[in-house]
């Protein structure tokens, strides 16, 4: 599969919270031509990772890889409060990681995240962290100190992307992404606002270094709003809808569904 690894483009959808939820907006993906619907994928049910993170994993290694590639895998925590607790930090302990990325972007609640190659960090709202395994890592993954202490609600996703071939060596890189570095583009029509966190939009670029040309972008849409988002042709196109019901090129999509469409 190594003619898809530089031919990729990811984003998350996420609507804002005062919206209402039976509202549908519109989102027009298009290249030269319309994409079309791959599939939808609703969530599975829930599993722990560690004892921190209960999540959806919306998609791995199974049917459709190959069409999603350079992304591996999904996993998606919603919306959960946990108590406050003073013990140790709910997470996951120290493990290892080679040959790709593991792409963390918080909604509610804090990751704190340490790693063999001295990176690491606390993210918050908005914020991402960007870990590059390369030729192999070893990381851990909890609940931040604090938020901990505090308790409250928790809403996290974590993407995989593989690296390409020339770039599974690489040395391992960390890379703490705050809300404040990201890209903001505000659509037409009061549409809504896009946060770049990867790639570029309307001159507007994200702050991630990637190994593979990608959008990593959060999309905050007004109730109506209609966004029109021309894509590359070939361009691998996931759209998960963490709030809200949309309508992506005809098609309708609620809370919690992934779309995927054509290149």
């Amino acid at each position: 599969i190594q003619f898809l690894y530089f031919i990729e483009l990811r984003f998350s959808l996420k609507l804002t919270p005062q919206t209402p939820k039976t509202q549908i907006f519109s989102l027009v993906m298009t290249s030269q031509i319309m994409k079309k619907k791959l599939e939808i994928i609703s969530p599975p049910g829930r599993h722990w990772v560690g004892d921190g993170f209960h999540v959806h994993g919306m998609f791995g290694y199974g049917r459709g890889a190959v069409s999603r590639s350079p992304f591996l895998m999904m996993d998606y925590a919603q919306e959960e409060y946990f108590k406050p607790h003073d013990g140790r930090p709910r997470g996951v302990g120290t493990h290892p990681h080679k040959g790709f990325e593991t792409v963390t972007i918080a909604y509610q609640g804090e990751v704190e995240h340490q790693d063999s190659n001295g990176g690491g960090g606390v993210i918050g709202p908005g914020d991402c962290q960007w870990m590059t395994a390369g030729r192999g890592i070893q990381h851990n993954e909890f609940h931040s100190k604090e938020y901990s202490k505090r308790g409250g609600n928790f809403e996290m996703m974590q993407l995989w992307v593989n690296l390409p071939k020339r770039f599974k060596e690489v040395a391992p890189k960390y890379q703490a992404l705050t809300a404040g570095q990201n890209g903001t583009v505000v659509l037409p029509e009061d549409a809504g606002t896009v946060s770049l966190i990867a790639g570029e939009l309307n001159g507007t670029k994200g702050p991630a270094s990637t190994h593979t040309p990608m959008n990593v972008w959060n999309l905050y849409l007004n109730a109506g709003g209609v966004a029109n988002l021309p894509q590359k042709e070939g361009w691998t196109t996931i759209v998960a809808v963490l709030g809200g019901n949309i309508n992506v090129n005809g098609i309708d999509v609620n809370t919690h569904q992934l779309i995927h469409l054509s290149n």
